[in-house]
């Protein structure tokens, strides 16, 4: 199973006797699901068919969706009122009668205010009942394809992934093999420093030397951080493998490494060590940051 990203574009679109409608969808991150709707007055009982396909096919996202209904062809009709027309007929004949004055023209009646109507094309609740059940399956038709995009956003933050985690990778190994976290480098170190600070001329007692040496080792030792880092890699990359909605599980181990490299930094006794701390949390903020929209 592959990794998704969280963000995505899909449209689907049909049609329903003489209506036309259409579905649009937008994803973004979000810390959980979130489906917002937009609908025309009267499909209410889109929005649970569309709750329902939504937490089906997704796990995280934020989901904004538009439908649109429009009619094809002739939006508007045109009707004569027949009863007014009829009147107006009458009552100018009589007027003409009465006033010796010839009878109005059927022209000079229909521009009357009342006697023509203009009828908009309304929905009735069959149409409505008849394209919500058609729009649902549109619906899960974008919700597809919203997937499909998803996914291939994911592939293209798979392979920024695994770059980040072979660079960490290679920093780990790197600080595996620095010579200044070995005993003798840090012997020779410390002999240096007391040597410049007190002046001494003759060589310092052995056995409190070791001793000192000893101590600043064990402060400075970070073997357990390497380790720990070394895990948390090949756990990432296992997750990365596994696919499916791995974000959440990311992002812990993201925090994970963040603790190890400020520790690494805190317990360096090198500048050298420093450096790869400092690369560690810069490659950390990186791949978190990338991780931020993975499902």
């Amino acid at each position: 199973m592959s990794i998704a990203s969280m963000t995505g574009f899909a449209r689907a679109q049909g049609a329903t006797g003489a209506w036309r409608w259409s579905w649009e969808l937008r994803s973004v991150n979000a810390k959980g699901l979130d489906l917002r709707l937009r609908l025309p007055s009267g499909f209410d009982a889109l929005d649970a068919a569309a709750r329902l396909a939504a937490g089906r096919a997704l796990s995280r996202g934020s989901i904004s969706g538009t439908f649109a209904v429009t009619r094809e062809g002739e939006t508007v009709s045109i009707r004569i009122n027949q009863p007014a027309l009829a009147a107006m007929v009458e009552a100018g004949k009589q007027a003409a009668e009465r006033y010796a004055l010839p009878a109005p023209t059927l022209d000079a009646l229909l521009a009357v205010k009342g006697v023509v109507e203009v009828v908009e094309a309304g929905l009735t609740p069959e149409d409505v009942e008849a394209i919500t059940r058609d729009a649902t399956g549109g619906f899960e038709e974008a919700l597809a394809a919203l997937g499909t995009m998803r996914l291939a956003e994911g592939q293209a933050l798979l392979a920024v992934l695994r770059e980040r985690l072979e660079a960490m990778s290679a920093l780990v190994q790197t600080a595996e093999a620095l010579p200044e976290r070995q005993a003798d480098a840090i012997r020779a170190r410390l002999e240096e420093q007391v040597r410049s600070l007190v002046g001494a001329v003759k060589p310092l007692d052995p056995d409190r030397l070791h001793q000192e040496v000893a101590l600043l080792a064990t402060k400075a030792d970070v073997r357990e951080e390497l380790d720990r880092l070394t895990a948390h890699v090949a756990a990432a990359h296992a997750l990365l493998e596994t696919g499916g909605p791995v974000g959440r599980k990311l992002d812990f181990l993201s925090q994970e490494f963040n603790r190890e490299a400020n520790t690494l930094c805190s317990k360096s006794n090198a500048v050298a060590l420093t450096r790869i701390g400092l690369d560690l949390k810069l490659l950390v903020d990186q791949f978190r940051e990338q991780i931020q929209n993975i499902e």
